[in-house]
């Protein structure tokens, strides 16, 4: 019966303590987390009995406590002796030597241990956390043409405003460059969108999967993140995901998927046999989707890699029966004359008879601001007008997801 420990340690010793968590007879780690907040999640999801921390500036009593109260042991990690004594003046009584080997704190952490909550570790290690009714949430995919328009900003902007009201799951499943854990400041050494597939495809998907791989981030908003390394694209396949688009319709009420560019199905051509899709994972996203939220860039070679996407678009998930916002990114004078915003939103009808189109500002200094931190906008900068435009979007997608739903009931 091994003893899952959660590592919330900071600096370059964190490397070193995980390695001697993982190789220490008795114990494994539950999660290396990048910061107390995740550790603080995942000890109030029951994935640890242990947490080991290091000396950091939010870490205070008030932190002990809360570990405390999630049946979670708090062991220090001090890198000195002065260090030692800050943790044990914040009520910290168990501490690891600062030359531990396996031994001695495999020694250290099973004292510690002792004194958790009994919990059947061998049967499961993340027990299901009370998660609020959701009667059926809304999935909100955004979608972009090549070019980074800009779909993980608007992705993550969304989520982080759509969470200050109900519970929100951001999912990666980009399978050429996903970010979304980049973005938000998170380790993304374990992507949780491919646990959940894998868990799919193997028959095991249940809502423990769920409460043990989405990492919250902030209050209401839990992450889903990507794949690693884009060789690993055939994690992802579409058969996997649909069973965890309608499982997250119960954990959420509303999961936005940052989608992939790509559109094309016709891997198929190049196989004798049922084919790989390495496009597959959007194409079920989109398929899932209540709404479609799809982003372009206002230069000139963005706007005309938009209109052909649009119409890719609709080949795919056809408005009629799905539909979209159009948002353009980055909207300016000096790329689209003195009237931006007219002219974009008269190319966009003309050529794709779009009726509304939503503008989003350029904001340079606040989209890096939010990238140099890992954050998303409204978090980083929440009064910038890129943010402003984000936001808006994200109560329209919302709003027509509601029309959408409250049409549906009165068909019924």
């Amino acid at each position: 019966m091994s003893i899952p420990v959660l590592i919330a340690v900071r600096g370059a010793r964190e490397s070193a303590i995980a390695a001697i968590v993982g190789a220490a007879p008795g114990l494994k780690v539950a999660r290396r987390c990048a910061d107390l907040s995740e550790a603080l999640a995942a000890a109030h999801a029951g994935v640890g009995a242990v947490v080991l921390v290091s000396e950091q500036p939010h870490l205070h009593r008030g932190t002990v406590a809360d570990f405390a109260a999630a049946g979670v042991v708090v062991v220090g990690v001090p890198s000195g002796a002065d260090a030692a004594d800050h943790l044990r003046g914040l009520g910290i009584d168990d501490l690891v030597p600062t030359d531990a080997d396996a031994d001695s704190l495999a020694a250290v952490v099973t004292g510690a241990a002792r004194r958790a909550p009994d919990r059947d570790f061998a049967a499961s290690a993340s027990p299901i956390p009370a998660v609020a009714p959701v009667t059926r949430g809304a999935v909100i995919a955004v979608w972009g043409p090549a070019g980074a328009p800009g779909r993980t900003t608007l992705a993550a902007a969304m989520a982080h405003d759509l969470a200050q009201h109900e519970g929100v799951i951001l999912v990666d499943v980009d399978t050429y460059g996903g970010a979304v854990a980049q973005t938000l400041g998170l380790l993304d050494e374990a992507p949780g969108i491919a646990a959940l597939a894998r868990a799919s495809l193997h028959g095991t998907l249940t809502d423990e999967t769920v409460a043990r791989h989405a990492l919250a981030v902030s209050p209401g908003l839990r992450v889903l993140s990507g794949i690693t390394r884009p060789d690993r694209w055939p994690e992802l396949s579409p058969s996997a995901l649909e069973p965890v688009w309608e499982l997250l319709r119960k954990h959420a009420a509303v999961t936005i998927i940052d989608c992939a560019s790509p559109l094309e199905s016709d891997e198929e051509l190049q196989y004798d046999t049922r084919a790989p899709q390495r496009n597959g994972a959007t194409l079920s996203a989109l398929a899932a989707a209540d709404v479609v939220v799809a982003i372009g860039s206002a230069e000139p070679v963005g706007l005309q890699r938009l209109v052909h996407g649009l119409a890719a678009l609709e080949a795919v998930v056809p408005e009629a029966t799905t539909p979209r916002l159009v948002v353009v990114n980055r909207v300016r004078a000096s790329v689209a004359g003195v009237r931006p915003r007219e002219a974009i939103a008269d190319a966009l009808l003309r050529y794709s008879g779009v009726q509304k189109v939503w503008m989003v500002g350029w904001d340079p200094r606040a989209c890096d601001a939010a990238a140099l931190a890992g954050q998303a906008l409204g978090e980083r900068a929440p009064r910038s007008a890129a943010r402003r435009g984000m936001q808006a979007v994200a109560m329209a997608a919302r709003a027509m997801v509601s029309a959408r739903s409250a049409a549906a009931s009165v068909s019924r």
